[in-house]
């Protein structure tokens, strides 16, 4: 895709709002890091009391998904999932508006080894990430270290979508910018020797996976991993991000590769990439998106996990 660009049409009356939002937000992320923890720790605590939805959502899984915890345990894990949730708003600020300097003292990395080195050999690397609530920080973290194609989706909102590309894509002049749906275009990238950004680990349904255990339920797996890995000739190379808070930085680790992907069954291959996944949830359980509907796709005949969706209004055309 191309760079994005900015264009008269983005100043309409209509996206006024958007841009006030963002000037807030801008000037927000240039506070001290320690203010914008505890304010992201305040709006955590909101969107635990006010967002229903969401909260049921995080108590089923976490009940799915550790039945050996207590109910009090259960419920304190919550409410430090909930201030993790509240923080990474902050965080996507700062990974978008704070400058490249500020940003690099925030972080160290460790094992850049193992992606550096099949790219060393022309091979490309499917960069698994897993959707912990760091997301935005890493993606920054992870730029300013090595030259990253990304997955993207674009947003319904103009304004949003340009403010949001510029964000990620400031990090590193070199990376490119694929369309979520642009499998060809990802291919194309791994078979040049490029590493493309990838999470394999929310329920996209089970058109394009199988079910695999995690954490012993059936999740619906995409097997785009081992698909990307055989026909792209790449290796599949996973990283994660924690925050350390009381250090105030962010620690990236990127893994070895997983040599078994592909092994010729895609089903296998999706057993292995949710036991790393399940293995790095289990690591650190407080800072995984556990606001998501992971087990929403059910195998015939189950009932679902989750409540029903409410159903929104649909705005009348005048």
């Amino acid at each position: 895709m191309e760079k994005p660009h900015f264009r008269a049409a983005l100043l309409h009356p209509r996206y006024w709002f958007t841009w006030t939002l963002f000037g807030i937000w801008y000037l927000v992320a240039q506070l001290p890091y320690r203010w914008q923890i505890a304010m992201g720790r305040t709006l955590g605590s909101l969107m635990l009391r006010f967002a229903d939805d969401r909260r049921q959502i995080a108590e089923r899984n976490l009940a799915l998904c550790f039945p050996e915890l207590s109910p009090a345990e259960r419920e304190q894990l919550l409410r430090r999932n909930f201030a993790s949730n509240g923080i990474a708003l902050m965080e996507a600020g700062m990974a978008w508006f704070r400058s490249p300097r500020w940003l690099r003292r925030r972080f160290t990395i460790e094992g850049l080894e193992h992606l550096q080195e099949p790219q060393s050999q022309g091979q490309g690397v499917v960069l698994m990430a897993m959707h912990f609530t760091t997301l935005e920080m890493g993606a920054a973290f992870m730029s300013m270290s090595h030259s990253v194609d990304g997955m993207y989706r674009p947003h319904k909102n103009p304004v949003y979508d340009y403010m949001q590309r510029k964000g990620r894509e400031r990090h590193n002049e070199e990376s490119n910018v694929l369309q979520r749906k642009d499998v060809r275009g990802m291919l194309r990238a791994l078979q040049r020797g490029r590493a493309v950004w990838y999470a394999p680990d929310q329920d996209y349904g089970i058109k394009q996976g199988v079910f695999a255990p995690l954490f012993g339920v059936p999740a619906a797996t995409v097997t785009g991993t081992s698909r990307f890995a055989r026909v792209g000739r790449a290796k599949v190379v996973p990283y994660t991000v924690t925050r350390l808070e009381d250090k105030g930085i962010y620690h990236v680790k990127v893994f070895p590769a997983i040599d078994e992907i592909p092994s010729g069954d895609e089903y296998q291959d999706a057993v292995l990439v949710n036991e790393f996944v399940e293995a790095r949830m289990r690591e650190n359980p407080s800072q995984y998106m556990w606001v998501h509907r992971r087990f929403k796709t059910r195998p015939e005949g189950e009932e679902s996990f989750y409540p029903p969706r409410k159903k929104r209004r649909k705005k009348r055309k005048k």
